[in-house]
């Protein structure tokens, strides 16, 4: 099909799932991946599906795998099957984004597919991850206004559920489930290596990337490696206690529907802290629910993004 062609697709190779829908591509691809349907991290679906985040709601062609998402391009169907199909399902499961109905298949199947219309097709520029991209922030040597700074605990701990809430609510961070009208907000500068951030509300350097999806003991070597190689000029990188990551969520989303300020790559959906569950466990923070979780042995492994201290004060 020159639709599979146009997208650098092989159309031998390349088939449209029709079934798959967003709500069921967290279990599928993102956490463990289901082994029985999805063999192979180096296997690729491909399927189109309804982005509500911004409005208008836009249709996208999607590739998606394991611990991997790309959009490949926006398709110009009609505004008004677009919107129809948002609101004959209410809200979504996974929020805003939703799968196509019968009138969307049938419209792309005649004029994407059997029919191809590059006026209907707009390809997603692909951003590498060594791409500069603007931050809209200050910099480093721009004057700063009078804000409040607060010092977060930075040293890795045992913590039960019982008491998520009361950190949550310490310094009144925004959290889905505790604190869904939290007011905290930082003050991120762009360091203008395009490597980091710093938050002078925190004091804390942030790395504006991330990790690739890993077991706890591949991010502990990542971390190793960051400071082995003194990425971005430090030798003292860390994971975030659940504060430190809870001081990086925003009550609005970006445009790839993370609560996070979008000078952060969007590719670390919910990243590991240093903080182990009590009884046992592990504790991330979802960027995306915006959400304090914890998962056990049985998780696959998670993403990371490390951070380190620019000041000397710390609380217990």
């Amino acid at each position: 099909m020159i639709f599979f062609e146009t997208m650098g697709l092989d159309p031998d190779k390349t088939t449209i799932d029709w079934d798959i829908t967003p709500a069921a591509t967290y279990g599928l691809f993102e956490c463990r991946g289901d082994m029985d349907r999805v063999r192979s991290k180096d296997e690729r679906y491909y399927y189109f599906y309804i982005n509500n985040w911004e409005k208008p709601a836009k249709l996208f062609f999607m590739e998606r795998g394991v611990r991997h998402a790309k959009e490949l391009a926006n398709i110009l169907a009609p505004q008004e099957l677009i919107d129809n199909c948002v609101k004959k399902q209410g809200r979504a499961f996974k929020e805003q984004n939703y799968a196509i109905d019968k009138g969307l298949r049938l419209w792309i199947t005649e004029n994407v597919l059997n029919n191809y219309n590059d006026e209907v097709l707009v390809p997603v520029a692909v951003h590498s991850q060594d791409k500069k991209r603007e931050t809209g922030l200050s910099g480093p040597f721009d004057p700063v206004p009078d804000i409040q700074r607060i010092s977060l605990r930075r040293a890795s701990a045992i913590i039960s559920e019982k008491e998520i809430p009361g950190i949550v609510e310490k310094h009144d961070f925004f959290e889905g489930l505790h604190n869904p009208d939290g007011g905290f907000t930082g003050y991120l500068i762009d360091n203008q290596d395009s490597l980091t951030v710093t938050d002078k509300v925190t004091g804390l350097m942030w790395q504006r990337l991330g990790s690739d999806h890993g077991s706890l003991r591949k991010i502990r070597a990542w971390v190793g490696e960051k400071n082995e190689t003194y990425f971005a000029g430090f030798n003292d990188w860390r994971l975030p206690t659940i504060e430190e990551a809870l001081s990086l969520l925003k009550l609005d989303r970006n445009t790839e529907g993370l609560h996070l300020h979008c000078c952060f790559d969007t590719t670390q959906g919910y990243i590991f802290t240093a903080d182990r569950r009590k009884p046992g466990g592990y504790w991330f923070v979802d960027l995306r629910q915006a959400k304090v979780f914890w998962a056990g042995g049985t998780l696959s492994g998670g993403f990371a993004r490390v951070c380190r201290s620019i000041n000397c004060l710390e609380s217990h």
